[in-house]
């Protein structure tokens, strides 16, 4: 899907969930910005705050591209910024944090994702903004949370962090090895994302019913946790150490990569068994637990299994488990996932072109959040830094040419 381009539009006419939110975002990398992308898909109108001083920090992370003017605009920043206005405000000098103040009362919401305390030290925490726009909801999403009192709250986060505090990575880790630090991208930032979108909805939900705003804070230890609820779970229940209980949930091989299955009941035990050509394990005493399976998972389960694929490829293996009921999945490459046909049939690439010469556009997720009747898209490319700056605050606050040249004069605006 290209930018620009929409799907369902026949629901043009149905508008959108969000429409007429307004979300003003002090927001940086991944977590918010995640969120607010989020948010803009549904409808709201974003516009993004950034530091004069080279902007949202994940413009400067690798791989990157160029902008217009030769400015380093990273992949961080790149998979969470469409459709967004960006102003270049110092937030740091009196004037800069009067302008977010007196925007802020036309905005529904506004968020950021400092590091604690620094919102309030640049007057800018949930009880500056209450005190002008009192109906506005204030986000807040940071790696211990600003409300309670984590032994952690002073601590800077990024998604790793959190997802080693939450006990996956010592829960997952095998055979004396070390933990590996971010198994699965950023967990830890779209988690929080998420559970900030949910907050930011059930907020304004509750607006509409109260009139009052109130402030949603959201901690990524506390969101990988919910997304990690095994470790603490199993825990409870005599599972200790990274022990799953007796389940075959493991990959194979086939004749062009792998596959992951997972055998869970008794009922799936037979099924595959039957599938690869033994139905009689199904009575076997070896296989008469699950903690069976287990104990001859590597002796005799997986040489059957990875014998039964060999001259199949890993899809159609899949196929065939699939049709026996089991559930089993090909391991994609990179290359494989691009070029997948449930990627293209439901627009989960969404295609930026390129500014700086370079062919491959730039791929961005698309919107996982399927609506029968909402149009998907249109989108705009990422904003470059401070690019709405004058647009913004001339319409917004009714400033003129002359009171926005003196803020570039002085450095509060860029």
């Amino acid at each position: 899907m290209r930018l620009g381009e929409t799907a369902n539009d026949d629901a043009r006419a149905n508008g959108k969930p969000l429409d007429g939110v307004r979300v003003l975002s002090l927001e940086q990398m991944q977590a918010l910005p995640f969120a607010t992308q989020l948010l803009g898909r549904l409808g709201a109108e974003v516009v993004k705050v950034e530091s004069p001083k080279g902007g949202d920090l994940g413009r400067g992370s690798l791989p990157a591209m160029e902008d217009p003017d030769g400015r380093r605009v990273g992949a961080t920043f790149l998979r969470n910024n469409l459709s967004k206005r960006s102003i270049s405000v110092d937030l740091k000098t009196p004037e800069g944090r009067d302008l977010v103040l007196r925007l802020a009362t036309r905005f529904d919401v506004v968020a950021e994702n400092f590091k604690a305390g620094a919102a309030a030290r640049l007057g800018l925490a949930y009880d500056d903004v209450a005190a002008v726009a009192p109906a506005c909801i204030y986000l807040s999403v940071s790696g211990f949370g600003n409300l309670g009192d984590s032994p952690y709250r002073d601590w800077p986060a990024f998604a790793s962090v959190v997802e080693g505090m939450s006990g996956i990575y010592d829960f997952m880790a095998r055979d004396g090895r070390p933990p590996t630090a971010n198994p699965v991208g950023a967990l830890g930032d779209i988690s929080a994302g998420l559970f900030a979108t949910i907050g930011v909805l059930a907020a304004l939900r509750h607006r509409d019913r109260t009139g009052r705003g109130q402030y949603v804070d959201i901690a990524m230890l506390d969101a990988v946790m919910a997304m990690t609820d095994i470790v603490t779970n199993f825990w409870s229940l005599g599972l200790r150490g990274g022990d799953v209980g007796p389940v075959v949930l493991t990959t194979f091989r086939a004749d062009d990569g792998w596959f992951v299955l997972q055998v869970v009941r008794e009922h799936q035990f037979e099924a595959l068994v039957a599938l690869i050509g033994h139905p009689e394990w199904g009575t076997d005493e070896r296989f008469a637990t699950r903690q069976g399976w287990v104990d001859h998972l590597e002796s005799v389960l997986r040489p059957a299994v990875e014998s039964w694929a060999s001259g199949r490829t890993k899809r159609e293996a899949c196929d065939a488990l699939s049709a026996a009921g089991l559930a089993a999945g090909p391991c994609l490459t990179d290359d494989e996932v691009v070029h997948d046909p449930h990627v293209a049939a439901r627009n989960m690439l969404v295609e930026m072109p390129r500014v700086d010469g370079v062919e491959q556009p730039v791929l961005i997720p698309g919107n996982p959040v399927k609506l029968s009747a909402v149009t998907e898209g249109p989108e705009t490319r990422v904003p470059w830094l401070g690019e709405h700056t004058d647009e913004v605050l001339g319409e917004e606050l009714g400033l003129s040419p002359a009171e926005l040249a003196g803020l570039h004069e002085r450095g509060v605006i860029a």
